[in-house]
């Protein structure tokens, strides 16, 4: 009962400080204390959020990027207008949609790519993992072509099977990759954000990420590994977030 009450409690400060910040959820200090940390946006960045409802990390981006940057937000989930962010709704792994992102680009590249999805629950944790990395690789495979060099890609995912195997395909990609767990989702021990920073486009592979992905989970022995995970010291179906996320 009391490290429930310790959890219960830290989930109380994280989204009582989100209303004194003005934020919609509690996870908005998730991108804090990522940004915090490894300072992936600066002042004038394109960022695509990907899995943008409630707001939240849009509200965050566009307060980092400030007045010269362009925050551009994609959820299944219609959100509420956030001032300084464009926010289209459909299925981000959608042609159509897609398409709609580069018109709105306008022939600019990414900065950044953040990513807080989440499938839909089955109830069955085998199945909900493998979705939540597969939806990641379908998400880079769109975005890297249009993230810039030196780019930051940032994601969520459920820790377990594959995620190592997606480490060692983003290395292919970016020259530093990471595991983060925030402050603000310790009480949550089953998601880990993927930090992906200094992207190399030029080390590019023919074969696509997701493909690249596959191969590597049908040479998987089953072992799993979460010894890299770094704390903090302070279609695309989507989980709909409540103000407790």
């Amino acid at each position: 009962m009391s490290n429930r009450w310790v959890n219960e409690s830290r989930r109380d400060t994280w989204r009582r400080q989100a209303k004194e910040e003005g934020y919609r959820t509690r996870s908005a200090w998730k991108l804090r204390q990522i940004q915090d940390r490894y300072h992936l946006i600066r002042a004038g960045d394109v960022i695509l959020d990907v899995g943008c409802y409630p707001g939240g990390w849009a509200q965050v981006a566009v307060e980092l990027s400030g007045e010269e940057g362009e925050v551009i937000g994609v959820d299944l989930v219609p959100c509420i207008p956030v001032e300084g962010a464009k926010l289209l709704v459909g299925d981000i792994t959608d042609l159509a949609i897609q398409e709609s992102v580069v018109k709105e680009l306008a022939q600019r590249p990414l900065n950044v790519v953040v990513s807080d999805i989440s499938p839909d629950i089955t109830g069955n944790w085998s199945t909900d993992q493998a979705v939540s990395i597969d939806l990641v690789a379908k998400v880079l495979d769109f975005s890297l072509p249009l993230l810039c060099a030196g780019g930051s890609f940032v994601t969520k995912v459920f820790q377990g099977t594959g995620i190592d195997e997606l480490i060692g395909v983003l290395k292919e990609h970016f020259s530093k990759v990471r595991r983060f767990s925030p402050e603000a989702s310790r009480n949550a021990s089953s998601e880990v954000y993927i930090v992906c920073r200094n992207h190399q486009p030029w080390r590019t592979p023919n074969i696509s990420l997701t493909k690249r992905w596959e191969e590597s989970m049908s040479r998987l022995d089953g072992n799993e590994s979460g010894e890299d995970v770094e704390p903090s010291t302070v279609g695309f179906r989507v989980l709909k977030r409540t103000e407790a996320d």
